[in-house]
């Protein structure tokens, strides 16, 4: 994809990963709108960025996708880039109470939400490009996260075949792949020790200067290229008996 000149839809573009990309495209003179739950943290975006274009919108819930799709038809026809970055986190273990209504959570935000955001926005004549952020956790899980895991290796199957399926509409799709790194996902203090969100920023944008399709870090791009005995070795590293 072109870097610049873009009119680019993040959804989460307010925090963790979504914000850094929203700092960067910015930064790459690109037009920005972002979408998430929480008027009180887009204004604080806004305030920062004043370029910015904010939409209070819960993903979780179909009628405020659709609301949100119909929004940009309206009032941001040109938009070209869609990026499916919002996700939640849950620790949890299957014994738990509340396991179930929380695992329905994650399904609903982490793959419902993006393959319906998908398929409306893929009706936009400007589109050319969607980037799906999935995770390392796509090729090996972390049993604390059973569900998000899951929710992830979705997410990396649905974008090999929205590639392939998208390919008449000459719609480009790339998958941005991140490890842990140092964000609120799952809980504050849980990635304090991780990598910061700058760092990896800089790794995706030169992988997107590279024509990259699929963009990995670190831990990342370890797990994709791992064969599956080294997918053991980490496996058995990150979830030690």
């Amino acid at each position: 994809m072109e870097l610049s000149n873009n009119k680019i839809l993040i959804t989460g573009g307010a925090s963790g990963i979504g914000l850094g990309l929203t700092e960067r495209f910015i930064k790459e003179n690109n037009t920005v709108i972002i979408c998430g739950r929480r008027e009180s943290v887009l204004k604080e975006v806004a305030a920062q960025f004043p370029s910015i274009i904010t939409r209070v919108c819960d993903i979780s819930v179909e009628a405020e996708r659709i609301a949100l799709y119909e929004w940009i038809s309206a009032h941001h026809s040109d938009l070209n880039v869609l990026v499916n970055n919002a996700g939640i986190q849950n620790w949890m273990a299957i014994t738990d109470d509340n396991f179930f209504n929380r695992a329905h959570e994650e399904i609903v935000t982490n793959i419902e939400a993006p393959i319906h955001l998908t398929a409306l926005f893929a009706n936009l004549v400007s589109l050319h490009t969607i980037m799906n952020v999935s995770s390392g956790l796509a090729y090996v899980p972390f049993t604390k996260v059973p569900v998000y895991s899951a929710t992830k290796a979705f997410l990396h199957s649905f974008t090999l075949s929205s590639r392939y399926l998208l390919k008449s509409k000459n719609i480009e799709v790339i998958e941005v792949i991140p490890p842990a790194l140092n964000t609120d996902l799952g809980g504050k203090g849980l990635h304090d020790t991780q990598p910061p969100v700058s760092d990896f920023i800089e790794g995706v944008f030169q992988q997107l200067k590279e024509g990259k399709s699929e963009i990995t870090f670190g831990f990342a791009e370890a797990m994709a290229k791992a064969n599956p005995e080294e997918v053991q070795v980490a496996f058995n590293r990150l979830n030690p008996s």
